[in-house]
């Protein structure tokens, strides 16, 4: 991999808005870099020298996207290196309600609206069968981390609030792992949806006032690529895996109601690591 896409790389999401303050955001002709005003109160002047704007250069600013372009920006290349044997993570961070699970899972009511998640399914499958040539193994895995406890979103248990499922973070001289996680094989697309969809339905939501239908949880939905050549006997195994990360929502305990909450300062940002 060259020095240019071995490095993280920062994108933007804007949330359409049905009036767009086109007077506080402002984004750059190349469309990656975005400035941001905050109005100022004549009659109460600055305070302290309270800073009123910031501005910030990404890889891209995504703005009235479709997810067919936000997964061509964003997670279409990483695909294409796990698929060669490197492994990567999209993350998707940003404010309750902003349109995180949106962008990575996407809406089943119609083809065009499915998100990250199952479009790099779709991918994986698609290179599985164009590469005759290989023998190429796909498995998943589903974990939930809900105030700092580990949840397998596919195991066959019955979703267990207590958190006693046996399973920890540990490392090894391989990297780092999750004990006790189930990892399922898939092979063919619709088995690997089935299984992302059997885990959404296990995810921990709950109302509060930004979004009624919050996730309150971090999510890690990671696919694992194995593969070798049919033609060379003593081929080696390339192994690779995508993590691709549903954060909790990040925002003041006031607005929400709810009882954890990060201080955020952007709508949404989804990062792209490749190592």
């Amino acid at each position: 991999m060259s020095a240019k896409e071995n490095k993280v790389h920062a994108f933007v999401r804007v949330k359409p808005t049905a009036n767009f303050p086109e007077d506080m955001i402002k984004y750059g002709p190349d469309n990656k870099s975005i400035d941001i005003y905050i109005r100022r109160d004549i009659k109460k002047g600055v305070v302290n020298n309270k800073q009123t704007d910031w501005s910030f250069k990404l890889d891209g600013v995504l703005h009235n996207a479709s997810q067919d372009s936000v997964y061509d920006a964003v997670a279409r290349d990483l695909v294409s290196q796990a698929l060669n044997g490197y492994n990567g993570t999209i993350m998707c961070y940003g404010q309750t309600g902003a349109g995180k699970t949106y962008t990575m899972t996407g809406a089943t009511e119609s083809y065009k609206h499915r998100g990250i998640i199952p479009r790099a399914i779709q991918q994986v499958f698609r290179a599985v069968e164009e590469r005759i040539d290989q023998s190429i193994t796909v498995r998943m895995s589903y974990l939930e981390i809900y105030n700092e406890t580990l949840f397998d979103l596919l195991s066959t248990m019955p979703h267990d609030m207590s958190g006693d499922t046996h399973m920890a973070v540990v490392e090894y001289p391989q990297g780092v792992f999750v004990k006790g996680l189930s990892i399922y094989p898939a092979s063919h697309e619709e088995d690997a949806l089935n299984l992302l969809f059997e885990g959404e339905t296990n995810r921990i939501i709950g109302e509060h006032t930004l979004n009624k239908n919050s996730s309150r949880s971090h999510c890690i939905f990671t696919i694992y690529i194995e593969s070798h050549s049919r033609i060379l006997s003593d081929a080696k195994y390339t192994a690779s895996k995508m993590n691709l990360v549903d954060l909790a929502g990040s925002e003041r305990v006031g607005k929400t109601g709810g009882e954890t909450a990060i201080q955020s300062w952007w709508q949404i940002s989804m990062v792209k690591l490749l190592r």
